[in-house]
């Protein structure tokens, strides 16, 4: 994992540099889904501090084991339901996949500091999910106005492709949007393109398989 995280690393600097940026400007997160618990324990033995789950139901079998770990901050990255909601805001940091303001209520009603961002769906894909770039006035405005939300940014899902050129213009999208909405934070590129995300402007890069190899199916 260790010799991952330093490839990865170096990548990272290499597209700050090519984008006349700095390496503090990308958080990386270590995306453990589908792996154990011991995925996050030795990511943050080797100095990472964010982690991104998909799936509300696996993290509560590992939450109790990493709940601890002193800054350690946890991100929803999956589609989540109003159901879950509850279980979610209890358990994460960060929610980046809302996509209404009836979820964003839901969480705003736990009482629970939160920070938001809106997942945007800029593909056709049926299989992927986000607010519609349409309906962005509406729910920054509707989550902006709600108690215990702080709502920082956007994130996106592009349609997957071995190009890690092909979603350059969703990614640039998706910064025009951030912009157009003053909100800092730019959630985008994972470990196949994620040096086209810092190029058109990631703040948050989410990583799987470059630090943990492929995933194990269940």
């Amino acid at each position: 994992m260790l010799e991952n995280l330093e490839r990865v690393e170096e990548r990272i600097v290499r597209a700050v540099q090519r984008a006349g940026r700095k390496r503090g400007e990308v958080t990386l997160i270590a995306v453990t889904k589908v792996f154990p618990v011991s995925a996050i324990l030795d990511s943050y033995a080797a100095g990472l501090r964010d982690f991104g789950e998909n799936y509300v139901q696996e993290f509560e079998g590992k939450h109790p084991v990493v709940e601890n770990l002193e800054g350690a901050r946890f991100h929803l990255i999956g589609h989540l339901q109003s159901n879950k909601a509850k279980k979610a805001g209890e358990m994460f940091q960060v929610i980046q996949t809302v996509d209404s303001v009836k979820l964003a209520r839901r969480l705003s009603e736990l009482g629970i500091p939160l920070e938001v961002m809106i997942e945007v769906k800029l593909s056709e894909e049926e299989s992927k999910h986000g607010a519609a770039p349409e309906a962005l006035p509406a729910l920054v405005d509707g989550i902006s106005g709600l108690p215990n939300l702080s709502l920082t940014g956007l994130m996106t899902m592009p349609p997957w492709d071995e190009d890690p050129e092909a979603p350059r213009p969703y990614f640039r999208t998706l910064r025009g949007l951030s912009e157009q909405f003053g909100l800092p934070k730019i959630s985008m590129g994972m470990s196949n393109d994620f040096e086209t995300a810092i190029e058109e402007g990631a703040t948050h890069i989410r990583i799987g398989t470059a630090l943990f190899g492929k995933r194990q199916k269940k």
